[in-house]
C-alpha cells in the first residue's frame, strides 16, 4: 500500500469528524502528539516512539486531508527527488545525542 492509498483511507474514515473538528483543533492535537513523541524520544522508549510517530503522521495525513492536499507527490518531489537536506545546519557530531 502507498501513502496516497493509506491517506485516502483515513480520508473516508476521518474526514467528517475532522472538517467538523476544524484545522485549528486537529492542529492542537498534532502539537500534543509531537509533545508526546519528544518525551518518548528523550526515554528512548522504542514501542512508544513507535505509538506516537504512528499518531503524529495520522495527524498530519488528517489536516493534508482537510485541505485536499497530495503529500505523497510531494514528499517524493522534495525528499526523494530532491535533496533539501544541503540547506540544514547539522550538528557535525550525532554521537553526542542525548
Amino acid at each position: 500500500m502507498e501513502l496516497k492509498d493509506v491517506q485516502r483511507l483515513i480520508k473516508e474514515k476521518y474526514y467528517e469528524i475532522d472538517s467538523k473538528s476544524g484545522p485549528l483543533f486537529l492542529l492542537a492535537v498534532l502539537f500534543e502528539e509531537v509533545g508526546e513523541l519528544a518525551e518518548a524520544v528523550r526515554k528512548r522508549e522504542l514501542s512508544s516512539i513507535r505509538e506516537e510517530l504512528t499518531d503524529v503522521l495520522f495527524m498530519v495525513l488528517s489536516l493534508a486531508n482537510l485541505f485536499d492536499l497530495d503529500l505523497e507527490e510531494k514528499l517524493i518531489e522534495k525528499y526523494v527527488k530532491g535533496n533539501p537536506s544541503k540547506g540544514w545546519d547539522l550538528p557535525h557530531d550525532h554521537n553526542n545525542d542525548n
